[in-house]
């Protein structure tokens, strides 16, 4: 079972006040957590997460990872093979979906079609028994918290998809829920959409301080809205940490992979930790260069490993510079035109995948397909992990 304590990593771009200090006693604690359909094959193993209170929390994997029957666990939709689930120190694992009030917004959006944008948004109320003066106030608040203010009278089928998408949150929102669940909710949306919409939530998670716990399988969706994320595989998290870590300090190599671009590269451990703290090693590639790097899992002598580091990390020079390590020669095998940077795809010679560098946009002359260069990567930025 993968550690879940977090790395000292930068802070969050978005602290909150259940960012920068955890507090006593974390809203929802999931403890020693397993889920099995078929009662061989673990969907969750021994799962054991804490949510704090107010915070932006993302569940981010591929599919079948178990993320979204973690979520489905926490609603009450799905009921855990083992161990238990706690709010507010209390055990929830037996207690029925419309008794945990939570708020919960689907991908498909779930409307009624035979009722209005208001009826839909007050639905949550007239279950639970609230008057009609109650609803009305609450429905308006809800419809301008999402900027539907007036459309309370609409058809849903008369909304686009993205003010469909903002009545559903409107509706998870209405009931004043200590804890809203959003599975995968922008997925249906287009690019451009999907990203505005992506603001939007950030901005309203800051302005009412509700927990909201979102499951994705996109990542820079999740490094956008996040104050952490949990990224799942294989039933386990393999991380738990605020955006800016899980990003620059990935924990193992499947993180490192899933989050974001990288480049990689083979070799096998030479030499012992080369500095006083102890924390970096050299490892030799199979022609005989040799880098440095962040020793990661702590990887011996002679072990397979690979080398990753982000593209926009690279330095990229014309000519051998002097007097600096870890330099790999290589040729530019294309450039790319991106909008706001140019990525080159370079080759490093037999045994290793093509490495990718970005550069930001200048004035200068731009590197060209077939040129000579050298990739120099800062050791500090340069991981090396076990595989």
């Amino acid at each position: 079972m993968p550690v879940l304590s977090e790395p000292s990593p930068a802070p969050a771009s978005r602290p909150s006040a259940a960012v920068q200090g955890a507090p006593a006693e974390p809203l929802v604690r999931f403890r020693g957590v397993q889920k099995t359909y078929d009662g061989s094959h673990l969907v969750v193993r021994q799962l054991d997460l804490d949510i704090r209170r107010g915070e932006f929390l993302t569940l981010l994997g591929p599919s079948g990872s178990g993320k979204t029957t973690t979520l489905m666990m926490l609603a009450g939709f799905e009921s855990p093979t083992a161990g238990d689930i706690l709010l507010d120190g209390r055990p929830i694992t037996r207690t029925p979906p419309h008794k945990r009030h939570f708020g919960m917004v689907f991908q498909n959006y779930a409307l009624f079609p035979h009722l209005t944008v208001g009826q839909n948004v007050a639905y949550p109320l007239t279950v639970r028994g609230l008057s009609r003066d109650e609803q009305a106030r609450r429905v308006a608040k809800a419809l301008d918290m999402v900027r539907l203010g007036g459309l309370a009278d609409r058809a849903p089928a008369q909304l686009s998809g993205g003010q469909q998408q903002r009545v559903a949150l409107a509706r998870a929102l209405v009931f004043e829920p200590q804890l809203v669940l959003m599975d995968e909710p922008l997925g249906a949306l287009d690019k451009q959409l999907r990203e505005h919409m992506q603001i939007e939530l950030k901005e309203l998670h800051r302005q009412l301080g509700i927990t909201f716990v979102y499951v994705t399988h996109d990542q820079g969706e999740a490094l956008t809205m996040s104050d952490r994320v949990a990224v799942f595989n294989d039933g386990e998290v393999q991380m738990l940490a605020p955006v800016e870590a899980m990003y620059e300090a990935p924990a193992n190599r499947f993180v490192a992979g899933f989050i974001g671009d990288s480049t990689v590269v083979r070799g096998t451990v030479r030499a012992a930790p080369v500095d006083a703290g102890g924390d970096r090693c050299g490892m030799v590639l199979t022609d005989g260069r040799v880098l440095t790097g962040v020793n990661v899992n702590g990887a011996a002598v002679g072990a397979a490993v690979e080398a990753c580091i982000r593209p926009e990390r690279i330095l990229l020079h014309p000519a051998a510079p002097a007097e600096r390590g870890n330099l790999l020669q290589a040729h530019i095998a294309s450039v790319i035109y991106y909008g706001d940077h140019l990525r080159l795809l370079c080759t490093l010679g037999e045994g290793q995948a093509a490495a990718t560098v970005k550069l930001p946009l200048s004035g200068g002359t731009a590197p060209r397909a077939g040129d000579a260069a050298w990739l120099e990567l800062p050791p500090e930025h340069t991981r090396i992990y076990t595989v």
